[in-house]
């Protein structure tokens, strides 16, 4: 039903595109302020809200809370849901989340218990990577079925890499989503831990890989895990060893929720300006009038975004 009515909105707002051209990129940047207005970014030490392990944000970068990491993810980019959470955002403190420049490393945590990392030298990635393409047929189906576009795991977009000093596994996968052109960047990180493992997964596109890698170095120093929760502190009589080894974890699912919020990040633009558009494109065909800056922002406004997503 949802896709439905945005597809006769699309249409609307392409009917009365050439008296609009100007209106659309303000509302666009008025969506975008209205969404901004609403965050409430951080700085500093921050407590993940599991106690697990604390962020400490350097100059540069900023926090957005889990709270409003998963209003993002779920409410403005439509991803499905899943059992995961959401512990926030980390991004580039010039950067706002909705811009389409923009990218964000989205931290979760997963406590499967100790993961043991004997294997890390063993691994055969390139088999590995034809694997996972042989298993993302049958993952194509349930997408398709639920009403996703097909995603098909390119290549390594960075070989695979586990620093066993740090206990820090990292690897990208290069993801193409139907016949988007641009393809999407999921670069994985996870820090080992006593209890589980940290999350911190990039949500960028391939043309920011660069930038990313970058960046890995700082994010990196930024987490911590907590006393008690530290890769050295496992005790063999009493903590629970993971199921999962390093293959493991890179072999983890690809396709079930892993970037999709980029393809929509691509088209989220005029998905938005369709709904703002088509409400005052329709008070402007009713009335006659011109439309005024107020009409735009009310809509926009309306839109289910709270006074402040801390509240």
């Amino acid at each position: 039903m949802k896709s439905r009515v945005l597809f006769f909105l699309l249409i609307f707002l392409s009917y009365h595109a050439n008296s609009q051209e100007e209106f659309t990129d303000v509302t666009y940047q008025l969506y975008l302020d209205s969404i901004e207005s609403t965050l409430v970014f951080e700085k500093g030490t921050i407590q993940l809200a599991n106690g697990v392990a604390k962020i400490t944000i350097p100059k540069g970068f900023k926090y957005l809370s889990g709270k409003q990491a998963e209003y993002i993810l779920y409410d403005l980019w439509g991803n499905p849901k899943d059992d995961s959470k959401s512990y926030g955002f980390i991004l580039r403190e010039n950067q706002h989340v909705m811009d389409d420049n923009s990218y964000i490393f989205n931290i979760e945590y997963d406590e499967m218990g100790y993961v043991e990392d004997d294997d890390a030298e063993d691994l055969d990635y390139d088999d590995l990577m034809k694997d996972l393409q042989k298993d993302e047929v049958e993952e194509n189906k349930i997408r398709v079925k639920n009403g996703y576009e097909p995603a098909y795991f390119i290549g390594w977009a960075s070989t695979p890499y586990y620093d066993r000093n740090k206990k820090v596994l990292h690897w990208a996968k290069e993801i193409k989503f139907g016949d988007s052109e641009e393809n999407t960047l999921n670069y994985n990180v996870r820090i080992l831990g006593r209890k589980g493992v940290l999350i911190l997964n990039a949500i960028a596109v391939m043309s920011q890989l660069g930038q990313v890698k970058k960046d890995i170095p700082s994010v990196l120093t930024m987490v911590k895990y907590n006393p008690g929760y530290k890769y050295e502190e496992f005790d063999s009589s009493n903590d629970h060893v993971a199921e999962w080894t390093i293959g493991g974890l890179v072999a983890g699912k690809v396709l079930a929720k892993v970037g999709f919020f980029a393809l929509l990040i691509k088209f989220w633009k005029i998905i938005a300006l369709a709904i703002a558009g088509a409400v005052v494109a329709i008070r402007r065909f009713l009335t006659g009038r011109s439309a005024k800056k107020e009409e735009i922002i009310e809509p926009l406004n309306s839109r289910e975004t709270p006074k402040s997503m801390d509240e």
